[in-house]
């Protein structure tokens, strides 16, 4: 399942760092790596895991590789996400007509 392999692939904090340094924009390898205390080859192995999961695309660029996110790959995360949040809001628009209901009958046992 692709939604299995991403939340794989997002299990990892580097792998979440990288994403969010690619929301910013298309990077290279080794402006990737920069920040973190590993080598090139393993940021690569991220890279890897990140494409594999759908989560990014790479470019040939004369002798660059330049990163960047996939939207495609992103799109089921975002509408699994949509789904709860639509989900809670519904339990939260519930229990707020359950309390006002609580409240309003506390209200007419004090009249």
């Amino acid at each position: 399942m692709q939604l299995d392999t991403a939340f794989a692939a997002l299990a990892d904090p580097t792998r979440r760092a990288i994403l969010a340094r690619l929301a910013k924009g298309e990077a290279t390898v080794m402006e990737l790596a920069k920040p973190f205390a590993v080598t090139q080859p393993a940021i690569s192995r991220h890279l890897k895991v990140l494409e594999g999961a759908g989560l990014i695309e790479r470019r040939i660029a004369g002798t660059t590789r330049p990163c960047r996110l996939s939207a495609a790959g992103l799109a089921p995360l975002e509408a699994w996400l949509d789904q709860i949040r639509r989900t809670m809001s519904a339990n939260y628009d519930r229990l707020d007509d359950v309390l006002a209901a609580m409240n309003d009958e506390r209200k007419g046992d004090r009249t």
